[in-house]
């Protein structure tokens, strides 16, 4: 694993900043406008975002008290959140995506060593040590900030997280069925390989391109035929 926990709480706070810092200013014609993920509105990926934050404070929460208290009572009742969220006035939404990522920062900074070495459940069901929801946390607002499209991309995005980024996905990719893919970074020389059916296909590229044709996001990436880079299948 190339990160550290507090790699992953400056990633996490340099993420929030970027997502709050685009949102900022927002009317409610901003937010309307669509978003890089098919089918959903800005207003979705900040409601997403937000509900996220809410969502890890309930194992920062079950981190300090011992009581089992999971991110979401349902991935229905996600959806739900969500769907409300994104008809929210535009001054409810913004102030909800900054008051949840406030909460969760407090929380977070409250939990002692001790705490922080819990063991606490995702919503895919991994049990993982508490440790792990500041690179959850990280990973999401990262990432959505580019899925805003409001002009942040991968290349504005950290090295280090992303290839913290491309490890994790690449992990578990390496768990899904698809194409057996050696992807290469090109700035940095790092490589990672999934694998899956056929012979790999070689493709390389800059790391921020890398981390967005893993994450699922646009890319330009080939392979070394000039042909398209392998569509690969859905990570999380």
């Amino acid at each position: 694993m190339r990160r550290t926990f507090e790699d992953a709480r400056t990633w996490s706070e340099t993420g929030t900043e970027l997502i709050l810092g685009v949102v900022g200013g927002w009317g409610e014609e901003d937010f309307l406008a669509p978003s890089g993920l098919p089918g959903w509105t800005r207003k979705h990926v900040v409601a997403h975002v937000a509900a996220n934050a809410d969502a890890l404070g309930n194992l920062v929460r079950w981190a300090a008290t011992g009581e089992k208290t999971p991110m979401y009572s349902s991935m229905e009742q996600r959806d739900a959140d969500i769907e409300a969220g994104s008809v929210k006035p535009a001054a409810e939404l913004s102030a909800w995506l900054t008051e949840s990522a406030d909460r969760l920062a407090a929380g977070a900074a409250a939990l002692s060593a001790g705490q922080w070495n819990a063991e606490v459940v995702t919503a895919q069901g991994r049990t993982v040590p508490a440790t792990e929801i500041l690179w959850m946390r990280a990973r999401e607002v990262c990432v959505h900030a580019v899925d805003l499209a409001a002009g942040v991309t991968f290349a504005d995005l950290p090295a280090g997280f992303l290839t913290a980024l491309a490890d994790d996905v690449a992990a578990k990719r390496g768990n899904a069925p698809g194409p057996a893919v050696v992807l290469t970074a090109t700035d940095t020389g790092d490589r990672w390989e999934l694998p899956g059916e056929g012979g790999p296909t070689a493709v390389t590229g800059p790391l921020a391109q890398v981390a967005a044709y893993l994450a699922g996001r646009p890319h330009v990436l080939t392979a070394a035929d000039g042909s398209p880079a392998p569509a690969l299948p859905a990570w999380l």
